[in-house]
């Protein structure tokens, strides 16, 4: 009886999270897309630990040859991870040109090396590489931020496929030995000032989806999963963003939601007619939109604070100034991170910074705000959530597990040695950190 009172209480819990993988066998027991099972960033179920450092609770650690920034996906045995490795091979590059100038004067990442673009296969018990599959080969075109990757969009798998998302460098489809199935050629993209590219592609159903957002004819794509056709696409009036879209199933049909600096939309995603729209985030938007019971919550925190709780029941056409905004929060919100929807709640950190806020997902009323997580000063990662705590990992190897609820709890902190710009994976008892040095495996000894 206790069992089966349990297993009720989760599936109450998870109800409301009805988007992208949810249709896929198997999704409960995996971490398929970067923001987890339910698109939310919670694990169904686990208990890794409170505690670890580099002498305690180390399952195992690895090397993982090149960088990448990509959140590892997880299915079954496979852990999956996206990265460039830099050759020995050094090219002129073009140092002409306006492109050129304001990258000077921000001083991202840049390269003279040929780089191969790959999708490692790692060993979820012993962390040992079982399989490494270069799908390109070639100068990374883009320049990224000082502190992103050429590899830092998250792959997505259904089990049977993965799908790897290079940006301007391709999309690749491989099976599950590595072998590439098919690729597309999406074109290039201008970020804004040079700041890289990270957007996720979705998988729903038969669809895979790409969104596109730069400084030229911004694009969402729509595409056959097995055999990588386009179904549809849309042009976008859009400016740089980094946001992944979500998918929400809402009263028989599937929604995808996309957030953006000049629109939030839906689109129906059978046919790609935009069925509601809103302004009001700030720019450069990266997180992806979340869902539960019937609200949609989007956020931004660029040089300003914006965070809308949409009801798709009012939601139609322009809802500028209707009553389809349930409530709304100007206060702290994220630049990169994104949020987790967990118990009722909503947790979000303030811009790149270690300060917690949660609030009633369903009315905005504030439970705490602005809470220093000590230790930790930048997080380019997000927050992971499972049981009765959620999991933070700081860009200077700090690593802080905050317990659920109404009141701010520092439960642990813990050290590595090592940066972290991935966001954690949580799959049964074992935590999951990628690192710029190694892939940590995290679980009690």
């Amino acid at each position: 009886m206790k069992n089966l009172i349990s297993i009720t209480a989760l599936l109450l819990m998870f109800s409301g999270f009805l988007m992208g993988q949810n249709n896929l066998p198997g999704y409960e027991n995996n971490w398929a897309q970067w923001r987890g099972p339910y698109d939310n960033g919670v694990a169904s179920r686990g208990n890794p630990p409170l505690e670890w450092s580099e002498t305690t609770n180390i399952k195992w650690k690895s090397e993982i040859p090149g960088i990448g920034h990509a959140t590892p996906i997880i299915w079954e045995d496979q852990i999956i991870l996206l990265s460039t490795v830099q050759t020995d091979q050094k090219v002129e590059p073009d140092t002409t040109g306006e492109e050129q100038q304001e990258r000077d004067w921000m001083n991202p990442k840049s390269t003279d090396y040929i780089h191969k673009f790959v999708v490692i296969s790692v060993d979820r018990s012993s962390g040992k590489i079982r399989w490494q599959t270069t799908v390109r080969e070639e100068l990374p075109y883009s320049h990224t931020h000082e502190f992103g990757s050429w590899a830092s969009s998250s792959p997505v798998t259904d089990g049977e496929h993965i799908y790897a998302y290079f940006g301007s460098h391709g999309l690749y489809c491989l099976d599950m030995e590595g072998q590439i199935l098919w690729e597309r050629d999406l074109g290039r993209m201008e970020k804004h000032m040079s700041f890289g590219e990270g957007s996720s592609p979705t998988l729903y159903k038969d669809k895979l989806i790409v969104l596109r957002d730069h400084q030229g004819q911004s694009m969402l794509h729509v595409l056959d999963r097995n055999k990588g056709e386009t179904l549809w696409e849309v042009e976008r009036d859009e400016i740089s963003s980094w946001s992944t879209p979500a998918v929400i199933e809402y009263d028989g049909s599937a929604q995808l939601i996309t957030s953006a600096t000049n629109k939030i939309r839906s689109y129906d995603l059978e046919s790609g007619k935009v069925l509601w729209e809103y302004t009001g985030l700030t720019r450069n938007v990266i997180p992806t939109p979340l869902y539960a019971d019937g609200l949609v919550y989007v956020m931004s925190g660029f040089r300003g604070s914006a965070l809308f709780a949409i009801d798709l029941s009012k939601a139609s056409g322009d809802i500028t100034d209707s009553y389809a905004i349930a409530w709304s929060y100007d206060q702290n919100t994220p630049y990169t991170p994104n949020p987790i929807l967990m118990d009722g709640k909503i947790y979000f950190l303030k811009v790149n910074n270690g300060y917690l806020t949660c609030l009633n997902a369903k009315n905005g009323t504030e439970y705490y705000t602005n809470q220093k997580l000590e230790g930790i000063k930048n997080i380019f990662t997000s927050p992971v959530g499972v049981k009765d705590r959620i999991y933070i990992a700081g860009t200077n190897g700090v690593s802080c597990v905050v317990k659920t609820g109404e009141t701010f709890e520092l439960s642990a902190q813990n050290t590595l040695d090592d940066q972290f710009f991935a966001s954690p994976v949580i799959l049964g008892d074992d935590l999951f950190l990628r690192g710029v040095k190694a892939l940590y495996c995290i679980a009690k000894e």
